[in-house]
C-alpha cells in the first residue's frame, strides 16, 4: 500500500510540475506576442513564480492598466530579488505605486532610477500655485466602446479612434477589436451624435488612429498599424506603426499614400499639422532619439515632400516615453510623458517658443493613471483629452479657467524702494573675517524659511555684500562664501535648491558712502554687511536673474 502512495504521489507530482511548465511556456509565448492578457492568465497559475516569471506577469498586468495588480506583484518581484531588476521594473513599480496613490513609496524608486529629488507632497504643491489654468472636465457622453481617445477637430465635427466596431479583428493585447477612425457630431451637453465611420480607404483590419486635418478639412493624417510584426529590444514582436496621407476629392477620402520617413522597424505616430499647415509634428522610437518614443517636428513643402524630421530635444524629450502632440492655433506645444515628474503615468505638459522646458498642467486634469491626446482651441479655452482613469480610455471634454495665484505679501522698503519678505528683524551677524551663520541670525533666518514654505511658489537670489575694508578680491571672495552659507543653510531647513541662487558683490554696492577703507565708524560699515534676499515668481513668471524686489538683511562684520 505504501508503495501504491509513492507512486500516486510522485505521479501527482510530476503532473503538477508538467503543468507549471506547461503555464510557463504559454505565458512565455504570450508574452513575445504582446498578448498580454493570455499570458496574465498563464503565469498567474504558476506557484513557485521565478524572477522572469514575475517580471512578465507585472509587465502584463502593467500594460493593460491593472495597477494595483501590477504593484502587488512588482512588489514581490524586489522583495525575492531586489539586487538583480533592471532600472525599468523599478521605473514601472513607481508608475504602478502613483495609479494607486501610494507616492511615498514611488518616490524613493524614482529617486533611485533617476538619479533626482522626487518629492511628490512638494511638486503637487507648488506646482498648484504655478500653472496658468485649471480645468474642469466631463466624460463624453455616447463613449460607448471600451476604448475611445485621440479625438481631432474636423471642421465642425470631431474624429476620434474607437475599438467599437465589433466586425474588426480582435486585437491580442487588450482583447478588443482593432482600432477605427470615426467622426461625429458633439453637441452643447457633451455628447457624441451622428457617428459616422471614415471608409474603407481610411479604416482596414490593422489600428487607425489619431488623425489630424488641415484648415479646409481636406487633407489628413493618421495613424496606421503596419501587418507585419518585428522583434523589439525586449524581444517581443511589435507591429510598429507608420503615419499616413490622405486626400478628400469629391467628398471622398482618397491617394492614400504612407510618409516617406515611415519605417517597418520603428514606430512614427500620433501626427499634429500645424495651423498653416507647413509643420507636422509626430512621436517616434527612431534610432537617434532620447530613449523610448521622442518627439519630432518635420517641414511639410508645398510641392508635397517633407523635410528631414528633427528631435524636439531635451527640453521635452526624456529617455522616456514623449508621445501625442498637438500643436495649437497659437503654436504651443502639448504632448503627453511618463519621463518628466507628473502625478504618474502618462501627463500632459506643454510648451512653446525654443520648447525649452516643459511644464506639467495640474492636478486639475493630470491623474496617477495614462492622460494623453489633448487638443484646445485656445480661444474658446475647450477642448478634449483622454484618459484610462476609470478603467479603460475614455474621452473627456474640458473648460479651461484661469489660474488664481496667490500672490506673496510684501512691505516696501523706506530705503531702497524694494519689496521686500515682511520679517520680524533684519540683522544677522558674521564674526570677523567669517562666513558661519551665528545663532544670533538664525532666528531671521527662520522666517525667510516659513515664508518660502507658505508661499512655494517664490523664489530667491541671495545677494551677498562686503564694506570697503580689504582688496577688492578678497571682498569678492567673502560675500560669496556669505551668500552660499546662507543658502545652505536654507537647503539644511528644507527649501528645495531650486529654489535658490546666490551671488556675491563684494563692496561695490554700499547704501552709504562708506567707499573707503578709512574714515568711517564700526557701525557706519556694518550697514554695507548685508545680506539681500531678492524675490521672484510672485504671481509671475520673472527669471530669477530679472528679480527686482529684495529683503535686507544687515550683517555685523566685513573685513
Amino acid at each position: 500500500m505504501k508503495k501504491i502512495y509513492s507512486t500516486l504521489l510522485i505521479i501527482s507530482i510530476s503532473i503538477t510540475a508538467f503543468a507549471q511548465k506547461s503555464d510557463i511556456r504559454d505565458g512565455n509565448k504570450f508574452f513575445a506576442q504582446a498578448a498580454y492578457i493570455d499570458a496574465a492568465d498563464a503565469y498567474e497559475n504558476v506557484n513557485d513564480k521565478s524572477q522572469e516569471v514575475l517580471q512578465n506577469l507585472g509587465d502584463s498586468y502593467f500594460y493593460t492598466n491593472q495597477m494595483q495588480n501590477a504593484a502587488e506583484v512588482y512588489e514581490l518581484l524586489f522583495l525575492r530579488h531586489s539586487g538583480n531588476v533592471e532600472p525599468e521594473y523599478q521605473f514601472r513599480y513607481a508608475h504602478a505605486l502613483m495609479a494607486v496613490g501610494n507616492y511615498v513609496k514611488a518616490d524613493e524608486y524614482m529617486n533611485q532610477v533617476t538619479g533626482e529629488n522626487w518629492n511628490h507632497g512638494e511638486f503637487a504643491e507648488t506646482l498648484d500655485t504655478l500653472v496658468p489654468h485649471k480645468f474642469k472636465y466631463d466624460q463624453v457622453m455616447n463613449n460607448q466602446s471600451s476604448s475611445d481617445f485621440g479625438i481631432a477637430f474636423y471642421g465642425d465635427r470631431v474624429a476620434f479612434a474607437s475599438t467599437r466596431n465589433q466586425e474588426r479583428p480582435i486585437y491580442p493585447w487588450n482583447k478588443l477589436p482593432t482600432l477605427d477612425l470615426y467622426s461625429a457630431e458633439m453637441t452643447d451637453e457633451g455628447e457624441m451624435t451622428d457617428i459616422v465611420l471614415f471608409s474603407d480607404a481610411i479604416n482596414t483590419d490593422q489600428h487607425e488612429s489619431s488623425a489630424t486635418f488641415s484648415q479646409d478639412g481636406n487633407v489628413m493624417f493618421f495613424d496606421r498599424t503596419n501587418e507585419d510584426r518585428v522583434k523589439n529590444e525586449e524581444d517581443v514582436r511589435v507591429a510598429h506603426i507608420s503615419l499616413y496621407r490622405a486626400e478628400k476629392v469629391d467628398g471622398e477620402w482618397t491617394n492614400i499614400e504612407k510618409l516617406p520617413f515611415s519605417s517597418e522597424e520603428y514606430s512614427v505616430e500620433h501626427p499634429s499639422l500645424s495651423a498653416d499647415g507647413s509643420k507636422l509634428y509626430f512621436a517616434s522610437d527612431m534610432p537617434g532619439g532620447s530613449g523610448s518614443f521622442d518627439l519630432y517636428v518635420v517641414d511639410v513643402n508645398e510641392d508635397g515632400t517633407y523635410g528631414s524630421p528633427q528631435n524636439l530635444g531635451p527640453g521635452v524629450n526624456t529617455p522616456h516615453r514623449e508621445q501625442f502632440p498637438f500643436i495649437s492655433e497659437e503654436d504651443i506645444l502639448y504632448f503627453a510623458s511618463d519621463g518628466h515628474q507628473g502625478f504618474g503615468n502618462l501627463d500632459i505638459y506643454r510648451t512653446e517658443g525654443d520648447f525649452s522646458e516643459a511644464e506639467n498642467l495640474g492636478a486639475s486634469i493630470n491623474s496617477g493613471h495614462d492622460d494623453f491626446a489633448f487638443v484646445i482651441k485656445e480661444g474658446d479655452e475647450e477642448g478634449f483629452f483622454a484618459s484610462n482613469r476609470r478603467g479603460t480610455d475614455n474621452l473627456y471634454q474640458f473648460v479651461r479657467e484661469e489660474n488664481e495665484i496667490i500672490e506673496a505679501p510684501t512691505v516696501t522698503d523706506e530705503t531702497s524702494g524694494q519689496d521686500i519678505i515682511p520679517i520680524d528683524g533684519s540683522k544677522i551677524y558674521f564674526d570677523f573675517d567669517k562666513a558661519t551663520i551665528k545663532p544670533e541670525s538664525e532666528p531671521v533666518l527662520d522666517s525667510v524659511v516659513t515664508y518660502m514654505n507658505d508661499y512655494p511658489n517664490i523664489k530667491v537670489k541671495v545677494e551677498s555684500h562686503a564694506d570697503a575694508r580689504g582688496t577688492d578680491k578678497y571682498n569678492m571672495d567673502l560675500s560669496e562664501r556669505r551668500a552660499a552659507s546662507t543658502v545652505e543653510y536654507l537647503v539644511e531647513h528644507g527649501i528645495d535648491r531650486s529654489r535658490l541662487t546666490s551671488e556675491g558683490f563684494g563692496e561695490s554696492r554700499p547704501v552709504n558712502d562708506c567707499t573707503e577703507p578709512t574714515g568711517c565708524t564700526e557701525e557706519q560699515y556694518a550697514k554695507n554687511r548685508r545680506s539681500t534676499f531678492v524675490v521672484s515668481n510672485n504671481g509671475s513668471s520673472m527669471d530669477t536673474d530679472d528679480m527686482e524686489e529684495g529683503s535686507e538683511m544687515e550683517n555685523e562684520e566685513e573685513n
